[in-house]
C-alpha cells in the first residue's frame, strides 16, 4: 500500500462519518437537505483550510510558535481520542454534548472540534511531512469529501426512508459508531507511543 492511499485510509478513520452523524443528529432531523448540505460544505471548505494549513507549517507550528513539543500534542490526541473510543465501544455515548440546530456559529462548532481536532491534526502534520503539498490537499480533500459525502448520504436516508424507524437508525448508527471506534482506539494507542518515542530522546539527555 502506497504512502497516499495509507495516508488518506488514516484520514477517512480520524474524520469517522458515523460518529459525526451521532454528534450531528439533532441538526439532521431540524434542517431540510439543501440547508444541511450548504451547512456541511462550508463547514469543510473551513476544515480543509485548516488541515492544508497544518500540513505546510508541520510540526514548525508547535515547536517555533506555540513552544510546545509536537510529542506533547500527539500524547494528548491519543489520550483524547482513546476517551472518545472507550466511551463508544461501552456504549456510553459521546464525551460532549450533541450540537444543536440553533447554535450560533454552528459552522466553527462543526469544524472544531468535530472535525479539526487532535488526532486528524496529527494526521495532517503527517501528510505534509510525507507528500508534497499538493498531494498532501489532494490525500486530505478526497478523504474529506468521502466523510462529507457519507454523512450526507445518511441525512438522505434518515429524510426519506427511515422517518418512521428512527430508533432502529439510532441502533445501526451506535454498532457501526463501536465498530469504527475500535480503529479509532487502536489509532489513539499508537499515537501515543509516537508521542513517547518523540519525547524518549529528551529524557534520556536528562537521565544522562
Amino acid at each position: 500500500m502506497d504512502i497516499f492511499t495509507k495516508t488518506f485510509l488514516l484520514f477517512l478513520v480520524l474524520l469517522n462519518p458515523f460518529t459525526l452523524s451521532i454528534y450531528l443528529l439533532e441538526v439532521i432531523k431540524a434542517f431540510d437537505f439543501f440547508r444541511f448540505s450548504k451547512l456541511l460544505l462550508w463547514t469543510s471548505f473551513i476544515s480543509l483550510l485548516a488541515f492544508i494549513g497544518f500540513a505546510l507549517v508541520g510540526e514548525a507550528l508547535f515547536e517555533k510558535i506555540f513552544q510546545v513539543r509536537f510529542a506533547s500534542f500527539q500524547i494528548f490526541g491519543g489520550i483524547t481520542f482513546l476517551i472518545i473510543g472507550i466511551r463508544l465501544i461501552l456504549g456510553m455515548g459521546p464525551p460532549m454534548e450533541a450540537l444543536r440546530a440553533d447554535s450560533s456559529q454552528l459552522s466553527g462548532a462543526i469544524a472544531m472540534p468535530l472535525i479539526v481536532g487532535p488526532g486528524t491534526i496529527s494526521a495532517s502534520v503527517l501528510a505534509g511531512s510525507r507528500l508534497d503539498l499538493v498531494f498532501a490537499s489532494l490525500c486530505i480533500g478526497l478523504a474529506l469529501s468521502v466523510a462529507i459525502l457519507a454523512i450526507l448520504l445518511f441525512k438522505f436516508i434518515h429524510d426519506h426512508a427511515l422517518r418512521h424507524n428512527e430508533a432502529y437508525l439510532q441502533r445501526y448508527i451506535s454498532i457501526a459508531g463501536r465498530v469504527t471506534a475500535l480503529f479509532t482506539g487502536s489509532f489513539a494507542i499508537e499515537l501515543i507511543f509516537k508521542g513517547i518515542g518523540g519525547w524518549w530522546p529528551v529524557l534520556n539527555v536528562i537521565q544522562q
